[in-house]
């Protein structure tokens, strides 16, 4: 054999070897179907690659996976059916190969899918995923589930929607990022529950815990927070969130603790919300933030809470209340910023609707309470009821560039601050009946959330609020939740 000859075969045998090699990592013998779907990269090789140990997993048994890429991607992390896995450099980091370890569920032929980020610091971007088991087929043409306004603040992932499609409202903090619960692992993980359900998902985004929103001219809380929005906007986890809510009942003294003597006041929102006051080339707003990583998602004022005299202001709303006014002033900034926007040649920059706060004041109207008007000649003739909505759809439709824009009802119950007494002491049968037949007769509300439906962080404040735990009086209205999904007493 010549020496030609002998050094294409020694080649030969090395491709052959290689290719033996990169076929004994991918077909990995995993029992039912797998499938791999790889993010595009800058490379023509099918990277990354994925390992399995066991190859054959049982039901109950420790699985290892291991993931090895070209690049050693910075702040990586791994889900299984969503929900969040430590991921760790697998021997020297810069080789970019990192493992992660789980119990494999039963029964053990049920769809499992394995998704690896990168740059989760910033918001997690979707790598490679890997499926192993059986896959759900296609959905039938025609299946679409009917949809519903109801709503459940912290909707239980064990809620029977009974095929609607309705809604829920979770909440994140800007300044607990990191934290269990409350950070954005396991809101992520929350709301890919809720859309797995049917859910169009709303997620109300504050600022800390008892500051719902930046202080007045604290900068430094205001880069801190647009950051915030912009990883969880950019964060494919999250990609099917129907839309952010910034903040809720800035108004109040209890949501600007932090605050000191600079609470944080309408105008302040507004230049949060969509740059008002700032020069009209400027970006660094919510609006253009969240658009620029999720051009599809709304972007929601969050609410003023009713009823409070924490802060008033000289724009005077059609009736003069110091809520009323509060949100005459941060509707009329907003517009204000909109049209500078406008008038200097940029695109729209307003809001995408309004969240808010509406709650029933029951007292001796039992059940015709949400149907009753409660004008207070002391307010000047502001609702002091449910009929609340009404005074806010006002105050928006006064407006140019937030005429007839959605409003969302991200918590209503039984329950006012003035009064003190908790829907599981005080809500009487029929009444969310009557409150999805009021708000079912305006076009512009599009969704009525109970608050709460499940509290998931341990806190035990909320349990007379819970339509899961159903504590006294809350077990009708629990079951009327139940009744109008399933259609019965619908209006």
């Amino acid at each position: 054999m010549n020496g030609k000859r002998r050094t294409w075969l020694l080649r030969l045998g090395w491709a052959l070897g290689l290719l033996a090699l990169a076929i004994g990592y991918w077909l990995i013998p995993i029992r039912g179907q797998v499938t791999f779907s790889s993010q595009t990269g800058p490379w023509d090789e099918p990277w990354p690659r994925w390992r399995v140990n066991p190859s054959t997993p049982q039901a109950g048994e420790a699985l290892t996976v291991q993931v090895t890429d070209l690049v050693a991607w910075p702040n990586v992390l791994a889900t299984v059916n969503g929900r969040p896995i430590s991921v760790q450099p697998w021997g020297d980091g810069r080789l970019g190969r990192f493992t992660w370890a789980f119990v494999f569920p039963a029964p053990a032929d049920d769809a499992l899918e394995i998704v690896f980020y990168s740059h989760c610091d910033s918001g997690c971007q979707e790598r490679s995923t890997l499926r192993l088991g059986k896959q759900p087929g296609a959905p039938t043409p025609g299946e679409a589930r009917p949809a519903s306004q109801l709503c459940a603040v912290a909707a239980s992932p064990t809620r029977d929607w009974h095929g609607r499609s309705g809604w829920d409202v979770e909440l994140t903090y800007a300044r607990l990022a990191e934290e269990r619960f409350w950070g954005i692992d396991d809101l992520a993980w929350r709301v890919q529950q809720a859309t797995a359900n049917g859910l169009h998902v709303l997620v109300r985004v504050d600022y800390d815990q008892e500051q719902t929103l930046p202080a007045t001219g604290d900068q430094a809380a205001l880069t801190g927070y647009l950051d915030y929005l912009r990883r969880l906007a950019r964060d494919a986890r999250l990609a099917g969130v129907y839309g952010y809510v910034l903040g809720s009942g800035f108004n109040e003294a209890g949501s600007n603790a932090q605050a000191g003597d600079h609470p944080t006041t309408p105008a302040w929102v507004a230049r949060l919300f969509d740059g008002y006051g700032e020069d009209p080339s400027h970006t660094d707003n919510a609006v253009q933030i969240i658009r620029a990583e999720h051009p599809g998602v709304r972007v929601l004022v969050g609410p003023v809470r009713p009823w409070s005299t924490d802060q008033d202001s000289d724009r005077r709303a059609a009736i003069d209340a110091p809520w009323l006014n509060t949100m005459n002033a941060l509707v009329a900034a907003l517009d204000e910023g909109a049209q500078a926007k406008l008038a200097a040649g940029y695109a729209l920059v307003a809001p995408d609707g309004f969240a808010l706060h509406v709650a029933g004041r029951v007292g001796e109207l039992g059940a015709a309470e949400p149907s009753t008007d409660q004008r207070r000649p002391a307010w000047n003739g502001a609702q002091a009821g449910f009929r609340v909505y009404r005074d806010w759809l006002d105050i928006i439709n006064a407006y140019a560039t937030t005429r007839g824009l959605p409003v969302y009802i991200t918590a209503t119950n039984t329950f006012v601050t003035d009064e003190g007494v908790p829907p599981a002491q005080n809500y009487p049968t029929g009444w969310l009946t009557a409150a999805l037949a009021e708000i079912s007769r305006e076009p512009q509300v599009q969704a009525l959330c109970w608050f709460l439906d499940e509290d998931r962080s341990g806190d035990p404040r909320w349990d007379l609020f819970s339509l899961t735990r159903q504590p006294g009086q809350l077990a009708a209205a629990a079951a009327e939740f139940d009744a109008l999904l399933r259609g019965n007493s619908t209006p």
